[in-house]
């Protein structure tokens, strides 16, 4: 008899930990978790890559292979490819700027990060509007931002800033209400292991080492890269992620991208993930928030290759978060900073201009989802996105007359950042209305706006 009780008690508690949300099992299983609604609700997050390839800092423009030629981050890659016919001019630059027997690995006394001011870097976060921050916190390269026993010698603490880059960051950004994480690249070009033991490198390198950073740092979103190398068997994804989603300081918070092997992405994982527009969602992809990451310019590490035309205008940024938006994703916008620590310039310019546009308009970018209601538009340049109270039309080219098609009547019609009132037709399937009259003076933003419908 006590051995029946003993064994109801077990399952009755192993069914309490399911029913509390932590996974055991294989992807069926782990996907069952939902995504924690922060992130779904964030919208607009701030990716940042930034290492030793911000010393030389430099890439070709051009990106016709598809694989990141024109990626600063890339640089070590580039040198040591073995046809130098692929990408000769990484090669001639290293050669007559650091000569032919400077190694990469001595970018290292370059790397000071001397100007780097982690509350200033999470006060201009915030004033971006962004809710959420993701730091490259070991790329391809393998040099870790934090002090990892997993990579003596070839971390920001036992060398170039000593400091603990990572630390300091995720305590600033989290000090000012946004959610931090961390890219982390599965993968590394040149680790012994990688190259003669693949078994030995994820198990008693790769896999302590995600735990160490998380166990030190409790973050929010764990971003892996790199996956493309191996499957998802290969890399132990399963075991990571359940892990990850068991963790008691994580569990609740924790989202996770679908890089987890050459075979997840688009399949499993928090949210799908889109680069420049590139990536391997479709309609047979299972229902999950997804997520575009591309760079100011066109570069994700910081390029000094790269002049004013290269580097999207605020715009064009805000015209892209709209359009993400209203399809139902979110944007995470890069900076590349500079070694010596800062955000350049004209990054934080565009930032400021998307952040001043998000002041007056956020109530149609946060906690929104793509439109369910019944009504559209015909003009290309019109986007909607809706919560539980309103549906908002946004418009990226000002048009002096608006009409609507639908069912759907609103109570009210304002423009955000407007006192006016506006009053409209229902007639029939249509919603006609006339847009307010401003100046350049006292029209209340730039690059789009938003007419919000009450429900």
């Amino acid at each position: 008899m006590k051995k029946i009780k003993y064994i109801l008690l077990i399952s009755f508690l192993f069914y309490q930990i399911l029913s509390n949300g932590q996974t055991n099992g294989d992807w069926t299983d782990l996907d069952k978790r939902q995504t924690p609604n922060w992130y779904e609700d964030a919208k607009f997050g701030i990716f940042i890559h930034w290492g030793l390839y911000s010393v030389p800092s430099w890439a070709t423009k051009s990106n016709a292979d598809g694989f990141g030629s024109g990626y600063s981050e890339w640089y070590w890659q580039r040198l040591n490819e073995k046809s130098l016919k692929i990408h000769p001019e990484f090669t001639a630059f290293h050669h007559k700027n650091y000569g032919p027997n400077f190694k990469y690995q001595d970018f290292t006394q370059f790397f000071h990060a001397e100007l780097f001011d982690p509350d200033h870097w999470a006060d201009v976060f915030k004033k971006s509007g962004a809710k959420y921050v993701v730091l490259t916190s070991k790329h391809h390269e393998g040099f870790a931002l934090w002090k990892s026993k997993y990579a003596w010698n070839w971390n920001a603490f036992d060398v170039g800033p000593h400091r603990d880059l990572a630390g300091d960051l995720i305590k600033s950004v989290k000090n000012k209400g946004l959610k931090m994480g961390f890219y982390y690249s599965l993968y590394e070009w040149y680790h012994p292991l990688y190259k003669n033991d693949i078994n030995s490198y994820v198990q008693n390198y790769m896999v302590p080492q995600i735990k160490e950073l998380v166990n030190l740092y409790e973050p929010d979103i764990f971003w892996p890269d790199g996956e493309w190398d191996r499957s998802d068997t290969t890399w132990h994804s399963t075991e990571i992620v359940r892990w990850l989603f068991n963790h008691p300081k994580v569990k609740d918070n924790i989202v996770i991208n679908d890089r987890w092997g050459n075979n997840t992405k688009g399949k499993h994982g928090s949210f799908y993930t889109t680069e420049y527009g590139a990536g391997n969602i479709d309609n047979n992809s299972p229902k999950r928030p997804w997520e575009e990451c591309r760079g100011i310019g066109q570069s994700f590490g910081y390029n000094r290759n790269e002049y004013l035309e290269d580097y999207s205008s605020a715009k064009e940024l805000i015209h892209s978060l709209v359009s993400i938006v209203s399809n139902g994703g979110n944007l995470l916008l890069n900076i590349g900073p500079t070694a010596d620590g800062r955000i350049p310039v004209i990054m934080e310019q565009r930032l400021m201009e998307i952040g001043n546009w998000l002041k007056v308009n956020g109530s149609a970018i946060y906690g929104t989802r793509k439109l369910k209601t019944e009504i559209k538009s015909i003009k290309k340049h019109n986007f909607f996105t809706e919560n539980d109270s309103s549906i908002y039309l946004i418009l990226t080219k000002w048009d002096e007359k608006i009409e609507l098609e639908g069912t759907f009547k609103p109570k009210s019609i304002n423009l955000l950042g407007s006192n006016e009132s506006i009053s409209f037709i229902k007639k029939g399937n249509k919603i006609i209305f006339n847009s307010p009259r401003f100046t350049p003076e006292n029209i209340p933003c730039q690059s789009a706006w938003v007419f919000e419908l009450k429900k």
